[in-house]
């Protein structure tokens, strides 16, 4: 056992008050992508609802789409996050409703922008509702004069783009 670490018996068992639901958030808001490793799995809207059922924690994890390769990743860094702020979490993952881009938070759609990545112009479902292709900003220069490359980009939720303007290629996090 190393320094620090906490055996079976110390974990945060059952009832659970709002303190300690405050808390896993708080260890879930540390919790980042592993494939955008500058957001976070609540910034991303990917954690659902974290609540006490039967003296465990429980928390509902919506995956981007069903087949994610992040997924079982996520949900170990979750846990081991959680075990490892003494809490005896057990994790639900919820296909429905499906996650959308809609679900990522502001400061996470900062995030992506100041790390490269275009973040989600508007909203998925008033998007396909209208049949408009968004206006996508470049996230170096902020220039709007900007032309996709291809459908997918670095992973199958982002598209490749380039800017007109200042000629760099990026990532542009597809609407979903």
């Amino acid at each position: 056992m190393r320094p620090g670490e906490l055996i079976a018996s110390d974990r945060v068992r059952g009832p659970l008050g709002t303190e300690d639901l405050s808390r896993a958030w708080h260890v879930l808001g540390a919790v980042m992508d592993p494939e955008v490793p500058v957001v976070s799995v609540v910034d991303l809207g990917i954690v659902r609802a974290v609540d006490e059922q039967d003296g465990e924690l429980h928390v509902v994890v919506t995956p981007t789409y069903s087949g994610c390769p992040a997924t079982e990743v996520i949900e170990r860094d979750i846990e081991q996050a959680l075990l490892g702020a003494g809490f005896a979490p057990r994790l639900e993952r919820c296909l429905t409703p499906a996650w959308t881009t809609d679900w990522i938070s502001a400061e996470g759609r900062e995030r992506l922008r100041v790390y490269g990545i275009a973040p989600p112009v508007g909203s998925s479902s008033k998007l396909s509702l209208l049949g408009k292709t968004p206006e996508v900003c470049c996230p170096q220069c902020g220039s709007a004069h900007t032309e996709r490359l291809s459908e997918f980009g670095s992973t199958a939720c982002k598209a490749l783009y380039r800017c007109k303007d200042c000629l760099e290629p990026f990532d542009y996090f597809k609407c979903i």
